[in-house]
């Protein structure tokens, strides 16, 4: 089969990433997101979670075979504009994505979100997975999205609660060892009246911030963020406008968030608004 896509057609970005039965996360926020941006979405599942909103009752990686007939298949009918990586598990896992987008590398732009801890607590990444992406995965990134957690594991050192300087410190640190651009997300893991987030391209910075949505549990903020960006960069945008515009989709996101029914006031939990209104 030839991968072709009219010219008619909107174009495609595939999501790498695990399944999450609540829908607000892993590659079914990434395929919500890629549609809200006018993308068609493909996806490859690298594993199956039991989950709602704050709690993950139990994970399984599918078979690394069946993960690699996954994206062959996908990449042999479509023409890929972009792809981004979410929970990839374990390191046979990790490899079969190397190796598919090694065999790619230059067809399209991939947004690595280096996905290890659920918001609530729970570890997604086996530790033996970590040297696949510091060796293999981030250096084909056309950007990498950390929160200050995952830049904490990746650098070998803490990295929470940081200045805007400690953050530019770190991007450039992550970009030379890694050898990519790197976008550190501040978000809820800082405190301040903004939601600043830090790119860093090798070139210079580029600073993305919104007024911080107070009293609001979130989850899927990091999955509906790098997908945004993974949309923008299909639509042909460059890095810096792909993230600003995901920024300000993710931003209105949280604001039109739906109260989990599980939860009460303050102390619940929020599945995101993935259309929200006025944005894209």
């Amino acid at each position: 089969m030839n991968a072709l896509r009219p010219d008619s057609a909107p174009p495609v970005a595939l999501t790498i990433a695990g399944s999450d039965s609540s829908s607000g996360a892993g590659l079914q926020a990434d395929l919500k997101a890629f549609a809200a941006h006018g993308v068609y979405g493909l996806c490859a599942a690298t594993s199956i979670v039991a989950e709602i909103p704050g709690r993950v009752v139990a994970w399984e990686a599918v078979e690394a075979t069946l993960l690699g007939q996954q994206l062959d298949t996908v990449a042999e009918g479509f023409a890929i504009g972009a792809a981004k990586t979410g929970m990839l598990a374990n390191p046979a896992l990790v490899g079969v994505v190397c190796d598919f987008l090694w065999e790619r590398r230059g067809q399209f732009p991939v947004v690595v979100d280096p996905v290890m801890v659920a918001s609530s607590g729970d570890r997604l990444l086996v530790e033996e997975a970590i040297d696949s992406y510091r060796h293999r995965l981030l250096p084909m990134a056309a950007v990498a999205t950390p929160n200050l957690a995952e830049a904490a594991v990746l650098l070998d050192r803490t990295v929470d609660d940081l200045a805007e300087s400690e953050m530019e410190a770190a991007a450039i640190e992550f970009s030379d060892r890694y050898r990519c651009p790197v976008l550190i997300k501040g978000g809820h893991w800082r405190q301040g009246p903004e939601a600043v987030d830090v790119l860093w391209d090798g070139a210079g910075f580029h600073r993305f911030a919104a007024p911080r949505v107070a009293d609001i549990d979130t989850h899927g903020t990091g999955c509906t963020l790098s997908a945004a960006i993974a949309a923008g960069l299909a639509l042909g945008l460059a890095l810096p406008e792909a993230i600003d515009r995901a920024k300000r989709y993710i931003t209105a996101a949280i604001h039109q968030a739906h109260v989990w029914p599980a939860g009460q006031g303050r102390s619940a939990i929020r599945a995101l608004n993935h259309f929200p209104e006025g944005v894209v």
